[in-house]
């Protein structure tokens, strides 16, 4: 039996990478799924490639608090139902903190920080009436140790560790599991925006297993925590990272 048959679930930053690897494997694991990003084309493009019409897109900015509501009560009202919310979406900028512009920053913080706080604004209602359901937020292992010029993307990350143990608290008894996925390096279009092919080759090599997990990789951890295998599972991060935070033991 599909191990999501039944469920809906609520993918951010669903337009490509991982979230849309993510969608996918849900999808195929016989969820239903949302899939929000601001790039209509990427997500609409996304969206129907997923087969029987399980895959329902949204063009929306996720710092718009009242946007975000608006998709997640329409897609939860479509399905009668929500039981997982994915927020995915990030900003990506790299550079020298004292560098930084105050929009480039904004940018980061409405999107990979605020941008959460919508989503589980607008999905913690809707999993409450369900009687439960998972949380999937994604962090990084830029939260482990010192990354060059990721200052503000791992300040961000470290934020939703902390907001992941939080909320799993807060929503526990509910029947609400929160955890989160710290990524090692994946090559998605996003992160090969700031990481040239030489540094992924340096990446590679820097790992225990010599190897970068891949969106799938990432996709199928989502897919556990979301199921009902892991239902005993909060306020966890778990690292996908082929063991580059152990490589140097």
């Amino acid at each position: 039996m599909a191990k999501l048959a039944g469920k809906a679930a609520f993918i951010t930053g669903a337009g490509g990478g991982l979230g849309e690897a993510i969608a996918r494997a849900m999808a195929a694991e016989g969820a239903n799924v949302g899939m929000l990003d601001f790039n209509g084309d990427l997500v609409n493009a996304a969206a129907k490639a997923i087969p029987d019409g399980r895959a329902t897109p949204y063009v929306v900015d996720i710092s718009d608090r009242l946007a975000v509501k608006a998709a997640v009560d329409d897609f939860a009202e479509r399905h009668g139902r929500l039981d997982i919310l994915v927020n995915n979406a990030v900003n990506f900028n790299y550079g020298p903190l004292a560098e930084m512009q105050e929009d480039v920053v904004d940018l980061m913080l409405d999107v990979g920080l605020k941008g959460v706080f919508w989503s589980l604004q607008a999905a913690t209602p809707h999993l409450i009436a369900a009687k439960g359901g998972a949380i999937i937020n994604l962090s990084s292992i830029a939260v482990s140790f010192a990354i060059k010029n990721a200052g503000v993307y791992s300040s961000i990350k470290g934020a939703i560790d902390a907001l992941t143990r939080q909320q799993a608290g807060e929503l526990g008894e509910y029947g609400i599991t929160v955890n989160a996925l710290a990524p090692g390096s994946v090559v998605t279009p996003g992160a090969s925006s700031v990481i040239t092919e030489e540094g992924w080759k340096n990446r590679a090599a820097s790992t225990a297993l010599k190897r970068l997990a891949t969106p799938e990789d990432i996709a199928a951890a989502a897919v556990f925590l979301a199921s009902n295998e892991a239902t005993s599972i909060t306020g966890v991060t778990l690292k996908i990272d082929s063991g580059v935070t152990i490589a140097g033991v």
